[in-house]
């Protein structure tokens, strides 16, 4: 398990993520690289690295990769001037968000630079000349409609027969949140056939992929 000085780091980072999920996602990480070694992990979506402490001391342990990607302007639900955004994570020279500098922070105070790539960029023109297969893909990007089904398009083929695919923020209730990860993302996985339901902690989705 995630050690507690990590943990502790973990929570106390800006982002989204509640422990039980993190946890979670650790174990599903772990599980994932151990089936699969020597295969990278790539998140979607870091932030300020809430998340990716979590998946960065898996690939620490296993001695694989992790990139996180990420542009760090903000999701489109989270821009300046917004309900819910942060203050502190803007960029006062041009008014954007800028999320950058919290999670190198991050990823420095926890120890991980070593097996953490931080990719700086837009997902879908990454994932359309990504070409490594992988042993584990967490989707926590942007929440619009478009975002979501992008990160399913180009992403999620890269997931090797027998990997796992973990999605955030799926909501079945309307009431409890927005439905593109949960219509655009989770509904499409299994209606694809590719991928079969594992676990579930909160909002947090752990799929594997069949074939």
């Amino acid at each position: 398990m995630l050690s507690e000085g990590r943990r502790s780091l973990a929570l106390s980072t800006r982002g989204f993520m509640p422990a039980e999920e993190g946890d979670a996602l650790w174990q599903a990480a772990r599980a994932a690289t151990a089936a699969m070694p020597g295969m990278p992990m790539l998140e979607l979506g870091s932030y300020c690295g809430r998340s990716t402490v979590w998946l960065g001391d898996v690939a620490e342990g296993a001695g694989v990769l992790l990139f996180a990607l990420d542009h760090h302007r903000g999701s489109e639900e989270n821009q300046a001037g917004w309900d819910h955004h942060d203050i502190e994570v803007v960029d006062e020279r041009i008014g954007k968000m800028d999320t950058l500098p919290f999670f190198r922070a991050t990823i420095h105070d926890a120890g991980l630079e070593d097996s953490v790539v931080g990719l700086v960029g837009r997902a879908p023109a990454i994932g359309a000349a990504w070409t490594a297969p992988l042993s584990f893909l967490f989707i926590d990007g942007g929440h619009g409609e478009e975002p979501a089904r992008l990160d399913y398009e180009r992403w999620t083929p890269h997931v090797a027969v027998g990997g796992t695919l973990a999605i955030h923020d799926v909501f079945p209730d309307p009431a409890e949140g927005g439905r593109p990860p949960y219509e655009q993302i989770y509904l499409r996985a299994l209606a694809s056939d590719c991928f079969e339901e594992r676990s579930a902690a909160g909002s947090l989705r752990i799929l594997t992929r069949t074939r």
